[in-house]
């Protein structure tokens, strides 16, 4: 299985995405730890009670990195050649444990590499949402995606599997 090849990609196609994850507090600490965040807002319940949420907040960049991570099965596994930048990164509404999360994401544009003959640069908007369809999460991402062979594509993490995720897979 593989994500799309940048010819593949539809301007305006939108992918509601089939994954749903969960958020617990373990996820939280354990982030918020890892990457030396040392916010109260995220860690300390009693520091929590005092703000506008009265809990722990989940903390954003764990929550860009898991809805950042629901398309790639579907659409840039193995056939992605890296991230360019982010842009217009937005958290509209909090994230708490105990909240279920999906994503969403539109191709917003795309156009040929004028440096690399084997690719294409693919703009996509990543949006997340909670169990009850709360915008909780929007951003633009731009990524260098792979040609498939036919179109001079040379990615040797991909050349031998041809198998794209089925149009039902991606409905």
């Amino acid at each position: 299985m593989r994500g799309l090849y940048f010819e593949e990609f539809e301007v305006g196609r939108v992918y509601r995405h089939p994954f749903t994850r969960t958020v617990t507090e373990s996820d939280n600490v354990l982030f918020t730890s890892l990457t030396m965040n040392t916010q109260p807002l995220h860690l300390d319940h009693e520091f929590a009670k005092g703000t506008i949420h009265g809990r722990p907040l989940f903390n954003s960049l764990f929550t860009l990195a898991l809805v950042g991570g629901f398309h790639v099965l579907e659409l840039t596994f193995g056939t992605t050649l890296g991230n360019l930048g982010y842009d217009k990164v937005e958290f509209p509404h909090p994230v708490f444990h105990g909240d279920t999360l999906r994503g969403e994401t539109t191709i917003l544009d795309k156009r040929e590499s004028k440096s690399r003959t084997d690719s294409g640069i693919v703009w996509f908007e990543h949006r997340g949402y909670n169990q009850h369809d709360d915008l909780i999460m929007r951003c633009t991402r731009v990524g260098l995606m792979a040609k498939s062979p036919e179109h001079g594509g040379s990615n040797p993490a991909v050349q031998g599997d041809t198998t794209p995720v089925s149009e039902e897979q991606r409905a």
